[in-house]
């Protein structure tokens, strides 16, 4: 219900902020080259603040009237129609808790995109990306000199015939060529540029394990034999919670996580094969490399409960849903394999689309390696 008000609530607002995209956009030829040709006549003669207060008074005046009862459909731009969303009733407890996962979803969503605006902007007064703060300041000063040396209806002029050219015209070309405008849209392209503070976080994160393997690497060099590559050595360095990644699954030593999931995904095993609950479900971490799928056992000394598939062998993977009660498509996977009756399930995954594509991509680029192989 919250949600549903404030969506109420801010509708008026994201109204006419659909409505100016639709007369930049030319949704109405005639509509916005009338609005282009008044704007401009009216910057030109210095008339574009009282314009614009003008256009207030008559929406203001227009409210008073609607107020009072009468049925006014004008409105200054162009009107965008929304599909209606019919309204829910008599639902069952599926339906129910597929609605609640939606509107927690579209919070989610909502609070997101408000923290990344927030986190840019902050970002960008307070010289985290100096190259982007800097055009900022340059521009500034600009302006700051240009309010000084030149009459101020010669500075409005200029801002107002750039203002105006840009929204109707620069704008409405940039949208329709996508290319020209990742490439000569100065403020798209800083807005872009711009961190929001977990990815600042992911950037130092990276940059520290890129040290620490840096100088893991350069310490090894100096004392391993003759021949021995990088890549080798970098590999040794990898390790879980426990102890180094290949003793852990006793693989060889150039067997490491693949990048996206350095750090692995948590989950929890579920053997159906097994009756006893301590088997049956185990709580750790999925990890993926070239040729395997490797669980490593959260339960302290319980290296014998970590699991290691080849990739070669799996003989089936798919997305799955633990229990077939909940609505939505689950947080498993299951992965089927000649040694099991019943595929394993790795379940309670937050980042499982992310999990899946990256398993079933390796698995396709191994198994079609091996047909390959086998054919010549």
């Amino acid at each position: 219900e919250n949600m549903r008000r404030l969506k109420r609530g801010a509708k008026p607002v994201t109204s006419f902020v659909k409505n100016l995209s639709a007369l930049s956009d030319w949704y109405s030829v005639y509509t916005s080259a009338i609005a282009f040709t008044v704007y401009m006549n009216a910057v030109w003669h210095g008339w574009a603040i009282p314009m614009f207060l003008f256009l207030a008074i008559l929406r203001l005046s227009l409210n008073y009237l609607i107020a009072r009862g009468w049925r006014i459909q004008w409105s200054i731009v162009p009107e965008v129609s929304e599909p209606v969303e019919p309204p829910k009733e008599d639902l069952t407890v599926s339906e129910k808790f597929q609605l609640v996962l939606d509107v927690a979803q579209k919070a989610q969503n909502l609070f997101g995109k408000m923290a990344d605006i927030l986190e840019k902007i902050k970002n960008l007064f307070m010289w985290v990306q100096p190259e982007i703060t800097q055009k900022l300041y340059v521009a500034l000063w600009a302006a700051f000199l240009a309010s000084c040396f030149f009459p101020y209806r010669l500075v409005g002029l200029a801002l107002g015939l750039y203002a105006g050219i840009k929204f109707f015209l620069i704008d409405f070309i940039f949208k329709r060529c996508p290319r020209l405008r990742a490439k000569y849209d100065t403020p798209y392209i800083i807005w872009r540029s711009l961190p929001t503070d977990p990815q600042l976080k992911e950037r130092s994160n990276a940059a520290v394990s890129r040290r620490l393997q840096t100088a893991s690497s350069r310490s090894y060099v100096s004392s391993a034999p003759a021949g021995l590559s990088k890549d080798e050595d970098t590999g040794r360095c990898h390790g879980t919670k426990k102890g180094n990644f290949h003793e852990i699954f006793n693989l060889t030593e150039n067997e490491r996580p693949l990048a996206v999931c350095e750090n692995g995904w948590r989950c929890c095993l579920i053997n159906r094969d097994r009756k006893m609950p301590t088997d049956y479900i185990r709580n750790g971490v999925l990890y993926v490399t070239e040729n395997y799928l490797c669980f490593e056992s959260s339960k302290s000394g319980s290296s014998k409960r970590n699991k290691v598939i080849k990739l070669v062998d799996i003989t089936d993977i798919q997305k799955y849903k633990v229990l077939s009660v909940l609505p939505g498509s689950g947080m498993g996977i299951a992965v089927s394999t000649p040694s099991t009756q019943k595929p394993l399930v790795f379940g309670a995954m937050v980042h499982r689309d992310e999990a899946f594509e990256t398993i079933f991509s390796q698995y396709m680029k191994i198994t079609a390696a091996a047909a390959s192989g086998s054919d010549s």
